[in-house]
């Protein structure tokens, strides 16, 4: 059966309204738009780039009206009517594309932003706040397991907000790519609330929970104590630990983190990478590979040891890479897709598909659909200039799967009608 792209519309009637932060070419506004929510204030800034692409595609799908293109250091605040904060803040500095030792964290150059999302909430206070980061976040820094996302929640919880957070593998809830992110949503105390229980929250009548349920949890509920101050925990949290206490689920209230790993209801019916792909017809020359570069292709993605020297000890040691699929399986959700899957130059980590007709690369827009992205949804800027398919692909590497907003953006949707 042909693949259907599901389009993008305003909600007529919307339920809340939401800021979205880091905005990229607009994947939390699309979902949260299909869950009922209405856009209306919109950040997206690149500082290591002078044209800013990913802003004018942005414009180029939902207009100029409430959207800024500036560093979010200058944005004074939000509008004062916003119920949901979200943003997937950047994540190169935990992003698993890079080693374990170059994890630089809340001291890199892009963690920071972190105190920047904080500085709004504090002057805003929205009843909700969601956003989404690479997994890594729960480890990092290297030398100092899990104090990143300890800080994190210590400062967020000082707002007053109960946290969750859960790494999900969005292939488990159907999707056809195995693109595993921490989803955490915040939702502001109310006076006097009564204390919930941390099992329950996380297992069953969570926000996440509801949204993307799951099966069990295994092992028991580990708790952190995080009631120290935010610059002590930076200082001193797990000191010396090997593995980060922060495990795939959890809860955050009142100065206590419990955590704990889960699994997930699996889904009964799952798209794979064959089911979003274009007809070999519509496929470019230019995405397929010449049978003289195959060679190329399948050393790349076989297992090799390779002798290196440590350019500043010069230590020599073996660097080892285990073997990857090629071709990448059509009958099952393709990898996650990086940054770099732009490209004809042969690569370890693009993907490489066979059908009838040959050896080829992954188009935009089947790039765009593993993202549950509208057809061509990236393809010209708000002038009508047309995107290079490199920088496609790198908009998708940095994006998000939209079902996965959608799902969690409907459960908000209904707390805050409760609510109301």
């Amino acid at each position: 059966m042909a693949y259907k792209s599901k389009g993008y519309k305003e909600p007529t009637n919307p339920v809340g309204n939401v800021a979205e932060l880091f905005a990229g070419v607009g994947g939390f506004r699309i979902g949260l738009a299909r869950a009922g929510w209405k856009t209306v204030f919109s950040n997206q800034w690149e500082p290591a780039t002078k044209v800013q692409h990913a802003s004018e595609v942005y414009v180029a799908r939902f207009g100029e009206d409430g959207h800024t293109n500036e560093d979010i250091a200058n944005i004074e605040s939000l509008p004062r009517n916003i119920d949901l904060l979200v943003g997937g803040f950047p994540c190169q500095d935990y992003s698993v594309a890079k080693t374990l030792n170059s994890s630089k964290g809340l001291k890199g150059k892009k963690g920071v932003l972190w105190w920047e999302i904080l500085r709004l909430v504090h002057q805003q206070k929205p009843k909700f706040i969601f956003l989404e980061n690479v997994d890594r976040l729960l480890k990092s820094p290297s030398n100092q397991r899990g104090r990143d996302f300890a800080v994190m929640l210590k400062t967020l919880g000082d707002e007053g907000y109960t946290i969750e957070w859960r790494v999900v593998n969005a292939a488990e809830y159907g999707f056809p790519q195995r693109r595993i992110r921490v989803f955490i949503v915040a939702t502001k105390k109310k006076p006097g609330a009564k204390k919930l229980n941390p099992e329950s929250i996380i297992s069953k009548t969570g926000t996440l929970a509801r949204a993307l349920p799951i099966e069990k949890l295994n092992g028991t509920i580990s708790e952190i104590d995080l009631s120290g101050e935010a610059e002590q925990i930076s200082s001193n949290f797990n000191k010396g630990g090997a593995k980060s206490p922060f495990l795939s689920a959890g809860y955050f209230a009142d100065g206590v983190a419990y955590s704990v790993k889960s699994d997930a209801i699996l889904s009964k019916t799952s798209l794979v990478l064959g089911d979003i792909l274009e007809p070999d017809s519509k496929v470019p020359d230019s995405y397929w590979v010449e049978d003289k570069r195959l060679k190329e292709w399948k050393y790349l993605k076989g297992a090799k040891s390779i002798e290196r020297t440590h350019k500043g000890s010069g230590t020599v040691y073996n660097y080892a890479e285990g073997k990857m699929a090629f071709p990448d399986l059509l009958s099952n959700p393709s990898r996650t897709i990086l940054t770099g899957e732009g490209g004809t130059t042969p690569s370890r980590f693009k993907h490489i598909i066979k059908t009838k007709n040959g050896y080829r690369r992954l188009t935009p827009m089947e790039l765009e659909r593993l993202n549950g992205f509208p057809d061509n949804w990236t393809q010209a800027d708000s002038s009508g200039k047309s995107i290079t398919d490199a920088k496609r692909a790198f908009f998708m590497g940095n994006a998000l799967v939209i079902g996965l907003i959608e799902k969690v953006g409907k459960i908000i949707a209904n707390d805050l009608g409760k609510n109301s």
